[in-house]
């Protein structure tokens, strides 16, 4: 089955862009996934093809139009009714991998670019639109991180990575941050490799890369630390509730 990916934005030429390279460009000549950009001023009116207009109160900027978006929407919803709808905004909830893995397994995915000032309000009102932020970071509009959140998705197809299993280690899989690597030469301007990663012992290596990982997540992330310490504290509760009731 196809991965189906809609773009409704102002510059369709973004699209592909760099995800037509690489493993994703590869997926994409053999189609694992399709890419349909949509350009929201075909949708508009009026012949200058006006998607804006200024903020209601007063204010700076341009406000993206209520009534042309919900024009763009209804055709992307015909167009693949079983794909969930997500527009990129920084007000949005933050994208996580558990998220990307659910999208990655549907049909496809809609998604609505911002620019200006951002949306209507009304509009996420009036239609079914997941409202997606990749961060606490403000882009010149919707795009890039449009094409972020189809890179994640697109990696997870099946047959696009070289091994099924190269992604299951990596960082936010597993709720934490993924251990560092290494590779040749051995030493590197007095630095080398830790012993531990060439003794060929395979369990101390595992050991290694584990304590790697909750070490560097509570250090550079104590949000992700706290969030992993409280899941497995709830799965061994569970596990020991399980037990005690079975007995």
């Amino acid at each position: 089955m196809t991965f189906r990916a809609q773009i409704l934005t102002l510059y369709p030429e973004m699209f592909p862009g760099p995800l037509g390279i690489s493993i994703a460009g590869r997926a994409l000549e053999e189609g694992v996934w399709s890419c349909q950009p949509i350009q929201i001023r075909d949708f508009a009116t009026d012949k200058h093809r006006t998607v804006d207009d200024t903020p209601a109160g007063g204010g700076a900027g341009m406000v993206l139009r209520a009534d042309v978006l919900a024009a763009a929407v209804d055709h992307a919803l015909t167009a693949l009714p079983d794909a969930p709808l997500l527009a990129m905004t920084p007000r949005g909830k933050p994208l996580t991998q558990a998220r990307v893995r659910q999208l990655a397994r549907g049909p496809g995915v809609t998604i609505l670019c911002g620019r200006f000032e951002g949306f209507d309000e009304r509009i996420f009102e009036a239609r079914p639109i997941e409202e997606v932020s990749m961060g606490d970071i403000v882009l010149s509009g919707g795009e890039p991180a449009a094409l972020m959140l189809l890179d994640a998705c697109i990696r997870l197809l099946p047959g696009v990575m070289g091994a099924a299993s190269s992604g299951f280690e990596e960082s936010f899989e597993n709720g934490l941050l993924e251990y560092p690597h290494y590779t040749r030469p051995a030493e590197w301007e007095g630095r080398t490799i830790p012993e531990v990663l060439r003794s060929g012992d395979h369990a101390k290596i595992a050991a290694w890369r584990k304590q790697r990982a909750e070490d560097d997540t509570r250090l550079r992330r104590p949000d992700l630390w706290e969030r992993h310490e409280g899941t497995r504290d709830q799965s061994a509760s569970g596990a020991r509730r399980k037990t005690k009731k079975d007995k």
